[in-house]
C-alpha cells in the first residue's frame, strides 16, 4: 500500500530545507500541530501560508498567539488567512502558487463527534473534497493529517498499516478513513501526490486545552477533580509534537504516489502510568473522579512504525515519561504567567 523557547520547552533543531518545496499551505495552520509545523518549516527558510477559520471549539485567542509568535519569527514568508475550508473561494485562494498542501484543518474529537455527527462529517469531509477540488496543478504535493482512530476496536497490536480499518468506532473516527479514501481518489484522477500520515495522540506545549493531558494537568495544578474513566489500563500511544512534525517534514521529502505512514511513539502508557507522570510534572496528586468508559473510546493505541521508519527515517525522540514532564514545565510557566488557567 502503495514554540519558541517558553520555558520548559525547547524547540527542536531546524532540519533542513525540504527538497523542491518553497511554499507550503498549511490549513489548520494556527491550531497545535499546524504552528508546530509552520515554526519548524519556517526555521528551515520556506515560506509557510496558514489557513484557519479560528472555529472557537476552544478560545481563539489561543490560536492567535500562535500566529503572532509566527509573524514574529517569519516576517514576510509567512502569511495568514483567515477562511473555512468548506469555502471553495478561501481554498481557491489559499492554494494558489504553493508547492505542497498539508491539510490538518479538522473538527478533532471522538466524544464531541458522537454528539454532533452531521458537523465532523461536513467540516471533515466535505471541507477535504472542497480543498482537493481546487488543487489544479499535478506536482503539488498532499499531506492529509489523518489518525490512528481509523483502526477503531483492532485487537492486533501493533497497529500496522497494512491492517483492516473499515470498521470504525466513532463519527470522528469514519471521517479521516473517508479522508483517506477522499485522499486516494484524488491521487488516482490527478496524479498528485498524496501522503497520508496515521497521528498517534498527539501531545506537548501548545496542546488543545481540552485535550487529556492538558485537561489533568490543569485539574490537578487548581485541586480540581480529574475525570477518570474505566479503571485505568487503556492505553495509549502518546507522541511528543516535535516527533509529528519530524515525519510531517520528511513526508514532504519523500512524497510520491500514494502512500499511508503511522506516527507513533511506537510504545504504550497506561491511564493510571499517565496520570502518576502528571502528578509527578505538576508537584500534586490528582483528586480522580471515577466514571465509567466512555462509548466511542479504544482500549488500546499502539503504533507499528516500522514501514515510517524504513521509508522516511522517522523514529521516536522523546519517550512519554520525557515528554510529560517537558509539557508540564511548558503548562505550570504559562500559568505563572497568567497565559492558561
Amino acid at each position: 500500500m502503495d514554540s519558541n523557547g517558553t520555558a520548559g520547552y525547547r524547540i527542536a533543531p531546524p532540519y533542513s530545507h525540504p527538497h523542491a518545496v518553497s511554499v507550503v499551505l498549511i490549513t489548520g495552520g494556527a491550531g497545535f500541530i499546524g504552528s508546530a509545523l509552520a515554526m519548524r518549516l519556517l526555521q528551515a527558510g520556506v515560506a509557510v501560508r496558514a489557513l484557519d477559520n479560528l472555529d472557537p471549539y476552544y478560545d481563539p485567542a489561543f490560536k492567535r498567539r500562535n500566529l503572532a509568535e509566527l509573524q514574529e519569527l517569519g516576517g514576510d514568508r509567512f502569511t495568514f488567512q483567515e477562511g473555512d475550508i468548506r469555502s471553495a473561494s478561501a481554498c481557491r485562494t489559499a492554494v494558489a502558487g504553493v508547492d505542497a498542501v498539508v491539510h490538518l484543518a479538522a473538527l478533532a474529537g471522538v466524544r464531541p463527534s458522537i454528539e454532533d455527527p452531521v458537523r465532523y462529517m461536513d467540516v471533515n469531509v466535505t471541507g477535504t473534497q472542497t480543498l482537493l477540488q481546487q488543487i489544479d496543478r499535478r506536482d503539488v504535493k498532499f499531506l492529509f493529517g489523518s489518525s490512528s482512530s481509523v483502526y477503531g476496536g483492532n485487537t492486533k497490536v501493533p497497529f500496522a498499516e497494512s491492517d483492516p480499518v473499515d470498521r470504525p468506532v466513532s463519527p470522528y473516527a469514519a471521517s479521516k478513513k473517508a479522508g483517506e479514501v477522499q485522499c486516494h481518489a484524488f491521487h488516482h484522477l490527478r496524479g498528485n501526490p498524496v501522503t497520508c500520515l496515521r497521528f498517534f495522540t498527539v501531545y506537548g506545549p501548545r496542546q488543545r486545552p481540552e485535550m487529556a493531558i492538558h485537561q489533568f494537568a490543569r485539574c490537578i495544578a487548581n485541586g480540581a477533580e480529574l475525570p477518570f474513566f474505566g479503571d485505568g489500563s487503556s492505553r495509549r500511544d502518546y507522541t511528543f509534537v516535535d516527533d509529528i512534525v519530524s515525519g510531517l517534514i520528511a513526508a514532504l521529502e519523500r512524497a510520491d504516489g500514494y502512500r499511508i505512514y503511522n506516527l507513533g511513539g511506537a510504545a504504550t502508557t497506561s491511564l493510571a502510568e499517565l496520570v502518576a507522570l502528571i502528578e509527578q510534572g505538576i508537584g500534586k496528586p490528582a483528586r480522580k473522579k471515577m466514571l465509567p468508559d466512555q462509548p466511542g473510546d479504544v482500549p488500546i493505541t499502539f503504533a507499528d512504525t516500522a514501514l515510517a521508519a524504513r521509508e522516511l527515517g522517522y523514529r521516536r525522540t522523546v519517550p512519554a515519561a520525557d515528554g510529560i514532564q517537558r509539557f508540564c514545565r511548558w503548562y505550570l510557566a504559562e500559568k505563572a504567567a497568567g497565559r492558561r488557567p
